[in-house]
């Protein structure tokens, strides 16, 4: 019986390794043949590059360019510190910054630079480092750096948009990665001509869009003498072709450099002509005027008795400079932008069917511009207006819209009713596929259109808006001194948001330009501005009077 207990003891000891033998070369043999597989290859995303954007010329606004990304393996890191003192030299930044990323045994992967340019990249491939590594890869580069930056956007260290219109459109510009599966060796690095898997990237598709960088610079250069001339917190213009809805310039101040992220003012990035709404004061009543005369209230010669004073509810309304009581004809109205005179006007008519032309007109509603963020601006149902907010909404005050919505409702009067939609992107240069628009007719009434583009003409002519005068050319506009809401309720004292619309009705050229200008003090236009752009436009693109 003892001589069995050994053989015995043998015989469970040789069950419980034969079990165990059994256990890891059948039961778990395919969960330890992925762990070594694992261990003996590298699997690479391959970065597809991203499409290029094209200004309407041609020029590059946004492209990716050839990079190397720069990784350490820690646990093969054999001189930390001399290497991060190495690094530090090429690289820049402080060599405990990389011997802190040495520190980290817990992975074999860390980031040392990314997206690095090729020759800097080739300098630390020179040290022959022990532990560390290259991958090519793609950087996204900005050649015209502001220049229509908050238009383009950028995109995050990845390859993803992330505002503008490398946001919008980054579905069509991002492309497909692809993917390389690598034997490596015993130092980790994977094995040239080894490849056991590739899936090639897909590469981003180029896009044509609308911007002129040659105008867009000139705006941008103007806002920023603008702002400095009259003393607003900010400046913005947008120029719209009425024509085709094409958005040839569009800036707002700040400015946003894309090429350069290090340093971003608050609103820089996103164009506020698209994302911010604002009470647009006396520009406004063009668009009242428009309704007026496609409902038939008023002609040009129909007068008015304007009091000095507009009573309304508990309030009174009157116009920007003193006067009497005195009688007005519709031109006068307009010309001399009476706040008294609009309101009596569009009371005559009656608010319910003005509410209507505003909403046919696009107001309340977002362009459906291809920008992240549009706003839709605030108009309120008329069911909810007292009768002073009616009287206000009139001048533009008590309604919000932006100046997108603004320039688009001026194009009625130029492009004969119709509206084209508002865009960027003209063109899919990689399929040779140019986008179509909606272009709809809203306003039949063609008289009505005369008739207003007629008022406007006189604004410049002998009105508020003589400095937008051209010499050789007839210039329609209308200018604009919204008060500023205020946080504690009413309005800012003695600071005004200006605006001035315009454009060129005796020509061959549908384009439309606001410039607005917020907080500044009340003895300021920004007609010149218009006037300037609005020079340089002709020049550029020969626009020649009729």
């Amino acid at each position: 019986m003892r001589a069995f207990i050994p053989i015995l003891v043998f015989a469970v000891v040789a069950l419980i390794c034969f079990g165990r033998l059994v256990y890891l070369q059948v039961i778990k043999a395919d969960e330890y043949s992925e762990k070594a597989a694992t261990l003996r290859t590298a699997d690479i995303e391959i970065s597809p590059r991203r499409g290029t954007i094209y200004d309407r010329n041609g020029n590059v606004l946004a492209m990716s360019v050839d990079a190397t990304t720069i990784y350490a393996d820690p646990t093969k890191v054999t001189k930390p510190q001399a290497e991060a003192e190495m690094l530090a030299n090429v690289l820049g930044g402080e060599a405990s910054e990389y011997l802190e990323k040495f520190e980290s045994k817990e992975s074999s992967f860390v980031y040392i630079k990314r997206k690095a340019d090729v020759e800097v990249a080739q300098q630390v491939k020179d040290l022959q480092l022990d532990g560390i590594y290259f991958l090519d890869d793609v950087r996204r580069e900005y050649p015209y750096g502001r220049i229509g930056g908050q238009i383009v956007g950028f995109c995050n260290i990845d390859g993803e948009g992330i505002a503008g219109l490398e946001l919008y459109y980054d579905e069509i510009l991002k492309g497909t990665p692809g993917r390389l599966i690598m034997e490596r060796s015993r130092d980790g690095v994977p094995i040239p001509g080894s490849v056991k898997e590739q899936v090639n990237a897909v590469d981003g598709k180029d896009i044509m869009i609308s911007i002129d960088v040659e105008l867009q610079e000139e705006v941008e250069n103007r806002l920023i003498q603008a702002q400095e001339d009259i003393e607003g917190t900010s400046a913005s213009c947008i120029m719209l072709d009425a024509g085709t809805g094409e958005i040839y310039a569009t800036a707002s101040l700040p400015l946003f450099n894309p090429a350069d992220t290090s340093v971003v003012e608050e609103g820089a990035t996103s164009v506020q002509t698209i994302t911010m709404a604002f009470e647009p004061g006396s520009i406004f009543k063009a668009v009242s005027a428009l309704a007026l005369f496609e409902e038939g209230t008023v002609t040009a010669d129909t007068e008015f008795d304007c009091p000095a004073f507009l009573e309304a509810d508990e309030y009174y309304i009157s116009d920007a400079h003193p006067r009497p009581d005195m009688t007005m004809s519709f031109r006068t109205i307009i010309a001399d932008s009476s706040n008294v005179g609009i309101s009596l006007a569009v009371q005559k008519m009656g608010f319910a069917p003005y509410y209507k032309y505003l909403v046919k007109y696009g107001f309340g509603q977002p362009t459906g511009i291809d920008y992240p963020g549009e706003s839709a601006g605030f108009l309120n149902d008329p069911s909810n207006w007292a009768l002073i907010q009616a009287f206000n909404i009139t001048f533009g005050q008590g309604i919000t819209v932006t100046p997108l919505q603004m320039v688009s409702a001026y194009g009625l009067m130029l492009n004969n009713g119709v509206r084209c939609q508002p865009h960027f992107l003209i063109e899919n240069l990689s399929t040779g596929e140019k986008n179509q628009y909606e272009k709809k007719e809203i306003v039949v009434n063609k008289q009505a259109l005369a008739n207003t583009t007629d008022v406007l003409e006189s604004v410049v002519d002998y009105g508020t808006g003589t400095d937008a005068q051209i010499d050789d050319y007839t210039v329609a506009g209308k200018t604009g001194t919204a008060e500023i809401a205020s946080e504690s309720g009413g309005y800012e004292e003695s600071l005004y948001n200006l605006s001035f619309i315009g454009y060129l009705p005796d020509t061959n050229s549908k384009l439309v330009c606001f410039v607005g200008a917020t907080k500044v003090p009340y003895e300021r236009n920004t007609v010149g501005v218009f006037r300037d752009i609005m020079e340089y436009a002709i020049s550029h693109y020969r626009i020649l009077p009729d």
